[in-house]
């Protein structure tokens, strides 16, 4: 059954994916109770929310709007499955359908100028023969182009959203289908429904509870192709394994296929799995490499990346009086360098890639100045490239390095978003620079190492630097300490402290724990607050945070938690409670609601993706919620350091509260204060890196809150982590094939 009604306003609009969230006015009294306005009106009709995708945006059109009501956060809404405009057949009605935000680059104007030229034959000409639109003054082939594609994606999205109803699919997620399979995605999902396991958000076992209402049988050949596809994703993304052994990815398919299935005598066997395993294989789905099995793209990206490398070390480097010139910039720098940091700066000279790896306090960033000085002496016309894989790093580089010229990878190589999507026009010519340093190499993954070295230039130095015992990347792969492993890039590992400020505790309790030893000195900068229950640490943690917050200001203390949602000393918990204790809503502040996410001015926020505008990890303060002179909310961030940002409604579904954050999320940040809860509620997320991380977060004091046995049990597990990746192995394997190439060569001449 739908409803019959008319557009009365909008609530949210994203021009980007057409989501939107509209009032709409009726006369039908099926609309349930507890879903109608409260509000009367003078036109005595019923007021509702619906929630779709490409929602006419006007009043000159009514539409009967079918789907379900679902009772959340916001009330009672119409989650709209489908919509059947009905335009009055007048120039009015075509006019303002036209002019309805539906149709991209049709605008009032345009919409005029189509219905005085086509009349009421309008939507027949736009449906059937769009080429008549050039008849028009100002609608180029170009515009032309833009308009019919538009028209395409709404009717493509329309039907999508029809044919996903069972997924109980929102239009965002519809949205985010279509910019992965593109125009064929009702095709693509009408053959193999479980093609949307290869989108975040739809597991295997979502999408096989409502495939197998249907008729498809246990062991039918799509059903193993999604679960092995699936098992492959899983690995990738929760565990960071680029590959599977085929015996690990039979095991992991078979409990996905069989686990829900109600009759034993009915599973799918491991010969059918294998079978179709063997068909991928042949097809080029999947790669088998050494009994291993990948995904296409991990393959590509491990095995392109390995023979860019083996390439770099192949390659000869200048010969450069670098003892001449590291002995000026000693004098200019006035220095003096360890026998292992005067080895590093020797090292970026004599190979194309070389790797710098320390702790906290062991020198890596005065390295970096002599390298960087070094090579002006050497080069004063050559190009260097500074970058590190999130914001606030990439501005720590250049506040340590003394150059304003630093940025994140993302933006040195040209990419938007943190997803392996890479956008039209994205960047893929070599990167003009003589010499290039990546610091915080640790964070970087293998998706985002193939995107780094597949745009070197043979000419270029390539220095990584890094803390090789911190967590590993985030994203799939461990670059970084594949490359130390494989023993044939030059690596320096800097193991002398030479901080000697108030925070020395904090380096030497650092190799401490890295060492696996529990007996830390405190002291003034290094404390541990006794706690037994998660409560008690909450309400300490909060009290600790208003402390230091009075006396360092609160963008230089960080309260970093092993979990994000679970208990009162989480991230989204102690986020809500600290709000209310350092900015307490008053009647004069604006403030506003994203989804289920709550802000307000003088908030203090996180950016969690990489954007034009921000990078993931970016700390700022909301300045402003105001609406601007189209209409629209905006939202003011302040990053600091005269950088403000204006964010839409759309944007902020990025953007969450940071007066406490995961250990994750602080990778590459680094806080006068970090402030740690370590207790027994968290005990599968504590473990050695996540703590040696957290602490070499603080450049000043750390203060950990909780259990000191937890705090011993976490430094005695060893958990760097296996990861299924070959990105070392490759590199040796590239370079034994380069060296006997060169053998064969010589014989021969």
């Amino acid at each position: 059954m739908g409803y019959l009604g008319v557009y009365d306003r909008t609530i949210f609009y994203s021009p980007t994916s057409k989501y939107c969230v509209i009032s709409v006015k009726t006369s039908d009294r099926s609309v349930p109770q507890e879903a109608r306005s409260a509000y009367r009106h003078r036109d005595h009709l019923i007021r509702f929310v619906a929630v779709g995708y490409g929602l006419p945006l006007t009043d000159k059109v009514s539409m009967i709007l079918d789907g379900d009501w679902q009772n959340g956060k916001h009330g009672y809404q119409l989650q709209v499955k489908s919509c059947e405009e009905i335009v009055p057949q007048t120039k009015d009605g075509i006019q303002g359908y036209l002019s309805s935000h539906l149709i991209k680059g049709v605008g009032e104007k345009t919409a005029a100028l189509i219905v005085e030229r086509f009349g009421a034959d309008s939507l027949n000409v736009l449906e059937n023969e769009p080429e008549r639109l050039l008849e028009i003054k100002g609608i180029t082939r170009e515009k032309l182009d833009g308009i019919v594609n538009s028209c395409e994606q709404s009717r493509s999205l329309r039907d999508l959203m029809i044919l996903l109803s069972p997924f109980n699919v929102t239009p965002v997620t519809a949205a985010k289908i279509y910019e992965y399979f593109g125009a064929k995605s009702v095709e693509i999902l009408q053959n193999d429904p479980y093609e949307l396991c290869r989108i975040s958000g739809f597991g295997f076992k979502r999408v096989d509870a409502i495939v197998l209402k249907g008729d498809c049988k246990p062991n039918a050949p799509m059903r193993i192709h999604g679960a092995i596809f699936a098992a492959l994703d899983t690995q990738k993304n929760d565990n960071g394994h680029l590959f599977l052994s085929g015996e690990k990815l039979l095991h992991t398919a078979s409990k996905l296929l069989n686990e829900k299935l109600p009759e034993p005598q009915i599973n799918v066997s491991k010969e059918e799995i294998d079978a179709v395993l063997k068909q991928m294989i042949l097809k080029g789905e999947v790669v088998s490499s050494d009994g291993r099995i990948y995904q296409t793209k991990c393959f590509v990206q491990e095995d392109e990346t390995a023979c860019k490398i083996a390439k770099m070390l192949s390659e000869k480097t200048k010969d450069s009086d670098v003892r001449t010139a590291l002995a000026s910039v000693r004098d200019t720098l006035g220095i003096t360098l360890s026998q292992k940091q005067t080895e590093a700066v020797y090292m970026a000279f004599r190979s194309k890639l070389s790797i710098i790896t320390g702790g906290p306090g062991t020198g890596k960033t005065t390295v970096l100045r002599a390298v960087i000085k070094v090579f002006e002496y050497l080069y004063p016309k050559g190009k260097i490239l500074l970058a590190a894989p999130t914001g606030r790093a990439s501005r720590r580089m250049a506040e340590s390095t003394r150059r304003k010229d630093a940025s994140t990878l993302h933006s040195l190589l040209g990419l938007v978003g943190d997803s392996e999507f890479i956008p039209k026009g994205g960047k893929t010519a070599p990167l003009e620079a003589d010499l290039i340093i990546i610091d915080e190499s640790s964070m970087v993954d293998m998706w985002l190492a193939d995107r780094f070295f597949s745009r070197i230039d043979p000419k270029t130095l390539v220095v990584l630097v890094g803390d090789a015992d911190q967590l590993q990347s985030v994203g799939a792969g461990d670059v970084f300490r594949e490359l130390i492993n494989c023993g044939n890039i030059p690596v320096t590992r800097l193991g002398e402290i030479f901080r000697q400020k108030k925070d020395s505790l904090i380096a030497y309790n650092a190799q401490s724990i890295n060492a696996g030893q529990s007996a830390l000195t405190y002291g003034e900068d290094f404390r541990f607050m006794k706690c037994t229950t998660q409560q008690e640490a909450a309400s300490v943690i909060c009290d600790v945070f208003c402390d230091r917050v009075s006396k360092y200001g609160i963008d230089r203390v960080q309260i970093l938690s092993p979990f994000r949602s679970e208990g009162e000393a989480a991230v989204d918990n102690l986020n809500i409670v600290l709000r209310e204790m350092v900015n307490p809503v008053r009647d004069d502040m604006p403030d506003l609601k994203v989804g289920g996410k709550y802000f307000r001015c003088n908030d203090k926020v996180m950016q969690t993706k990489n954007s034009t505008a921000a990078s993931n990890g970016d700390i700022g303060f909301i300045q402003d919620i105001r609406t601007n002179d189209k209409g629209d909310i905006e939202v003011v961030i302040s990053f600091g350091e005269d950088r403000t940002v204006k964010y839409g409604m759309e944007d902020m579904a990025n953007v969450e509260l940071a007066y406490a954050t995961t250990v994750h999320k602080a990778m590459g940040s680094e806080y006068d204060v970090v402030i740690l809860p370590i207790i027994r509620s968290h005990a599968i997320m504590l473990k050695r890196t996540l703590i040696y991380t957290a602490i070499t977060r603080a450049k000043r004091k750390v203060i950990l809150i909780g259990q000191k046995g937890m705090l011993i049990m976490a430094i005695g597990r060893n958990d760097t982590g296996v990861r299924n990746t070959a990105l070392g192995e490759r590199i040796n394997n590239y370079l034994k094939v380069q060296s006997l190439h060169k053998s064969e060569l010589k014989q021969a001449s």
